[in-house]
């Protein structure tokens, strides 16, 4: 009796250890190696080392839209093509808490070359701008016209202000 509960509490042990490798705290974002215009997820650990026993149906919120993703060995593949270049905010929540990247994807002859930007730096910029327009007020007016420039790029490409501040949060949260 002794030994089948020490079977069972190794087993259960085995069982847990097993269990938590397959949560997915870190993600990288690249082309899929099919070259058709969508984006591969790569599973990762916190050194950006794929985890390829990650198997099986994750839910990811892709620019604000609910996507469940089929990992294979580490790797999903969004369903969705890109036709030109745009921002992709992309969003994955589960015990450990919210995992989320903002990723500006260039799509150039058929290729897609996906930049991760920091919240900070899509807020810093345009703060940088604001002091220096203050410090020197000629400058006001190119200032302006940098901060105009800056948000129809953002706009147009897809990032408006709501996921803007939703990328700022988490990344608030990802320090604390």
């Amino acid at each position: 009796m002794r030994l089948l509960s020490i079977i069972c509490f190794l087993l259960l042990i085995t069982g847990a250890s097993y269990a938590q490798q397959s949560d997915i705290n870190n993600f990288i974002i690249k082309e899929s190696l099919l070259k058709n215009s969508k984006l591969a997820i790569i599973a990762a650990d916190s050194v950006e080392n794929p985890l390829e026993q990650i198997n099986g149906n994750y839910t990811f919120s892709v620019s604000g839209f609910k996507q469940a993703l089929k990992f294979n060995e580490g790797v999903a593949i969004l369903p969705l093509q890109l036709e030109r270049s745009t921002f992709v905010y992309i969003k994955h929540i589960n015990d450990q808490g919210t995992h989320s990247k903002l990723v500006f994807v260039h799509k150039k002859e058929g290729t897609l070359t996906p930049y991760v930007i920091s919240a900070f730096g899509m807020i810093l910029f345009p703060l940088i701008v604001i002091v220096i327009a203050f410090m020197f007020r000629k400058l006001l007016i190119i200032a302006i016209i940098i901060l105009v420039v800056f948000v129809y790029f953002n706009h147009s490409n897809g990032l408006d202000l709501s996921t803007l501040l939703e990328t700022l949060f988490d990344s608030i949260k990802m320090i604390f």
